[in-house]
């Protein structure tokens, strides 16, 4: 495990796994202060400009007067002191959302579908559980949801906000004449993600059955990260291609006309992944000559097959008050065809921004810290 260490009076530093070790810089260890002069104790919000510090700030003095706790002085005067487990914990945030379960790859051998059964006051414990599997996995299956219409919105109101589309707050997911969506029919749906024509598009999709009496209609999802790291590694110019690439998806009724346009793949600055928008009903990529538009047909033909294959595909039954809460920037999904003739297939949707959840993990795991610590 990396550990910090005072290499002289002047200068702490971190060790890394490897063994490298390397000084913390003076202005970033100034911009983490915490003490009452430097940040609000309330809101957590600096007190100052740190573009204010003067560049060439030092550390002037460092000593540990007890173990994992440090006493810094700088060169501008200011004392304060530090935990070194808070140091630790922000020198590994070396990207955004770090400080939450990472996304863990999953296919059809590797893939679960687990129903937790949904309690409308849980508490902290089975939170962190609950969210935890969410974070890693893209989804989380609950059931015992009441079978009732809206009683979704309990659900996602424990997450995070509902996101009021032209779809309105709450949707409903059944066969009817005149759609103006094909998920308000009986066909199949491939492997796709939800609203790419929207910007931002909707992080977090909640379904919830309320009734099933058709043998078809199995719901289907896909772990794009996963599928994108085998074209990667499959087809490396396939996947760089899909990752600078970006492409137009519209949508359209009678009141309605939405465009956004993004990269199949999308990836942070790093390389990492960080959100899938697919939608072969839906998009549209630019005029390009001809050769170049070639490989990139070449290029999504070889993911949509792997997105559509039995290597990466699970299938499931939704049935009457389970509820699917799914990733939209990672997980794809769709279903298998029904028979309206059978019977009644309705489920109601809704959804709410990725951000709730990762939100919510980390009050959580302050929450169970305190509680520890106390």
């Amino acid at each position: 495990m990396a550990r910090l260490q005072v290499r002289s009076p002047k200068e702490l530093a971190i060790e890394l796994d490897g063994g490298q070790r390397f000084a913390l810089h003076p202005i970033w260890l100034r911009e983490r202060c915490r003490d009452p002069r430097s940040m609000d104790q309330r809101t957590g919000q600096r007190l100052h400009d740190p573009s204010d510090l003067d560049p060439a700030l030092t550390v002037t003095s460092v000593s540990e007067p007890e173990s994992g706790r440090y006493r810094i002085r700088f060169s501008d005067g200011h004392e304060a002191e530090f935990l070194g487990r808070h140091l630790l914990e922000e020198a590994a945030l070396a990207a955004a959302d770090h400080d939450v379960p990472a996304p863990r790859p999953w296919n059809a051998l590797t893939g679960e579908v687990r129903r937790h059964a949904w309690s409308a006051k849980p508490d902290d414990a089975q939170l962190a559980v609950w969210l935890r599997q969410f974070l890693e996995t893209g989804f989380i299956v609950f059931s015992g949801v009441p079978v009732r219409l809206g009683a979704l919105f309990s659900v996602g109101g424990t997450f995070g906000f509902t996101r009021e589309t032209n779809f309105g707050a709450l949707f409903d997911v059944r066969s009817t004449a005149e759609a103006s969506d094909l998920a308000y029919t009986s066909l199949p749906l491939d492997p796709h993600t939800d609203n790419p024509y929207r910007d931002p598009v909707p992080g977090v999709q909640l379904l919830h059955c309320l009734v099933n009496e058709t043998s078809g209609g199995l719901s289907t999802l896909v772990d794009g990260f996963a599928a994108a790291r085998a074209l990667e590694a499959r087809d490396p110019e396939a996947f760089a291609l899909l990752s600078r690439t970006p492409v137009r998806f519209r949508y359209q009724d009678a009141v309605t006309e939405l465009v956004a346009s993004a990269v199949p793949i999308e990836r942070d600055a790093q390389g990492g992944l960080v959100a899938i928008h697919f939608s072969p009903r839906l998009d549209f990529v630019p005029l390009q000559p001809p050769a170049e538009l070639d490989r990139y047909y070449r290029a999504r033909r070889a993911f949509d097959h792997l997105l559509r294959s039995p290597e990466f595909e699970i299938r499931f039954l939704l049935a009457a008050g389970e509820l699917l809460m799914m990733d939209n920037r990672r997980l794809l999904h769709g279903r298998t065809g029904f028979d309206p003739a059978e019977g009644v297939r309705h489920l109601q949707g809704c959804y709410i921004d990725i951000d709730g959840p990762r939100s919510l993990y980390r009050v959580v795991r302050r929450r169970l810290s305190a509680g520890q610590d106390a």
